[in-house]
């Protein structure tokens, strides 16, 4: 066998590792709300199209609203009123944080514990990276970093993603539709659920 068809054949065995994060299929939220809690119908679909164990995300979603909940074979249950655009945006926080190489931006990571650290492994680059805890008991008592009805400039850090631009400030995830990663933007502040905000590009 000569060089060429060598190099064809290791070629051919190699994975196609050339998608980006565009190819996570996730299902859209179905909310529905009862009485005083918001019902996540759907949670176990969501689940599997990350690869991700549902109850794992359910307390990531907890957290990011801000809320308390339950979670039941495929459905999940919260204390108080939240929308789709709520869940949808949880997710995306969820998805930065537990399913995105932050090397490549590729979906194919695993969580593995490693010396009692939690770990992103990316199979298609070969990167890790340690998740990072975060203790709410602390957050809670600090002066809030943004508030309802309040323009705040923004630096533009990543994509959620259905495209809107995703900015930190504090504890905060601040989703703003128009914006693009290294962008530097005012943004007004239009909505709070937990620690994800909803804004919009002022001016």
């Amino acid at each position: 066998m000569d060089y060429e068809a060598s190099l064809d054949r290791a070629l051919d065995q190699v994975p196609d590792f050339t998608a980006s994060e565009e190819r996570l299929d996730v299902p859209e939220p179905s909310a529905q709300k009862d009485g005083a809690f918001t019902r996540l119908t759907n949670l176990g679909l969501i689940a599997d199209a990350l690869s991700r164990d549902p109850e794992h995300v359910h307390r990531a979603i907890q957290r990011e609203l801000g809320t308390n909940g339950q979670y039941d074979t495929g459905r999940s249950r919260y204390n108080g009123s939240f929308s789709a655009e709520d869940f949808d945006a949880a997710i995306d926080k969820y998805v930065q944080e537990f399913v995105t190489c932050s090397q490549c931006g590729l979906p194919d990571t695993r969580l593995v514990m490693e010396d009692r650290t939690l770990m992103l492994r990316c199979d298609a680059c070969g990167a890790f990276r340690p998740v990072t805890k975060r203790t709410s008991s602390n957050q809670q008592t600090q002066r809030p970093t943004l508030e309802e009805g309040e323009t705040y400039t923004v630096e533009i850090t990543g994509t959620g993603r259905k495209g809107d631009g995703v900015a930190e400030r504090g504890k905060y995830t601040i989703f703003v539709p128009g914006a693009s990663e290294g962008d530097v933007v005012d943004v007004y502040i239009d909505n709070i659920s937990g620690t994800l905000a909803f804004s919009r590009l002022a001016g």
